[in-house]
């Protein structure tokens, strides 16, 4: 697991860098409402929700009811469904872990396990394991600095939160760069724009994503064998190929590393840099 941590931290630099200030902005909220620095911790543990979290501290303040809470918790983060198809074979290689990657999918992290293939020297489980729990210790940190210091910390953060729409952009790139079809790019932004276009910025998010699905759906043995991945998948696929002749096995190796991560979320967080990180 330690190898895996050591791999993954480099890709999370981003998250990092991003999650600190924002946790601290929530922390300070908190803070300014009128709770201590437990409750810091233990939102940043157990909710570990962006925009939940900001919004956790108008319904404290406002002694919302459980009910509303857990109606427009629901609703807010009802996209991570759709970020959930995306790794139903991977999760059922992990074991139990799954629940807690479940528990710590982000957009960022989400992101990241599409977009960043998992070194040969580690397991996918602990590499997945790594990225999730980085990002949340990244929050939780800032969290906690942010409610601890309260009014003691006086910095101007216009501009940060735009960290997350430019690690988007650049993963989405990386992406476009690494496979031989622009399909799935252009059904993301087609999708996206669509959506935008006739039910607005405010509510464009859950349409966007589900003619994404579809389409994708409709469109997957066509991608598939454009991407030259029907015959395997992935980094289960390297050992057999390899022991079975030495030049297709090299290149089903090669095929295996960069397919499974990538095509398969279907470029779905094409929107949210459209959209933005809503946390």
């Amino acid at each position: 697991m330690r190898m895996a941590i050591r791999r993954a931290f480099p890709f999370t630099i981003p998250i990092l860098l991003g999650y600190i200030p924002l946790g601290i902005a929530f922390g300070l909220m908190l803070e300014n409402v009128g709770y201590n620095v437990i409750w810091g911790i233990v939102s940043s543990i157990f909710i570990f929700s962006g925009t939940g979290q900001f919004i956790e501290t108008g319904f404290l303040n406002w002694h919302t009811a459980l009910y509303e809470v857990a109606l427009i918790t629901v609703i807010l983060n009802s996209r991570m469904m759709f970020y959930g198809f995306s790794f139903l074979e991977r999760h059922r290689l992990v074991g139990a872990c799954r629940y807690y990657l479940i528990f710590a999918l982000t957009d960022e992290t989400y992101a990241l396990l599409c977009a960043t293939p998992t070194p040969t020297d580690v397991t996918d489980r602990d590499f997945m394991l790594a990225i999730s729990a980085l990002n949340h210790c990244y929050w939780i940190i800032g969290g906690v600095i942010g409610v601890t210091c309260g009014a003691l910390i006086n910095v101007d953060s216009t501009g940060v939160d735009f960290i997350m729409t430019a690690l988007f952009v650049v993963l989405a790139m990386d992406q476009q760069k690494a496979y031989s079809t622009n399909e799935p790019a252009i059904i993301g932004l087609f999708s996206s724009v669509s959506a935008l276009l006739i039910f607005g910025s405010d509510k464009f998010m859950i349409p966007a994503l589900s003619l994404i699905v579809l389409l994708l759906v409709l469109r997957r043995k066509s991608i598939e064998a454009k991407l030259g991945n029907e015959g395997g998948r992935g980094r289960e696929s390297e050992p057999t190929a390899a022991a079975d002749a030495g030049n297709d096995g090299r290149r089903e190796s090669a095929d295996g590393r960069n397919s499974d991560h990538g095509h398969e979320c279907g470029r779905v967080h094409e929107s949210e840099s459209e959209g933005g990180r809503d946390e």
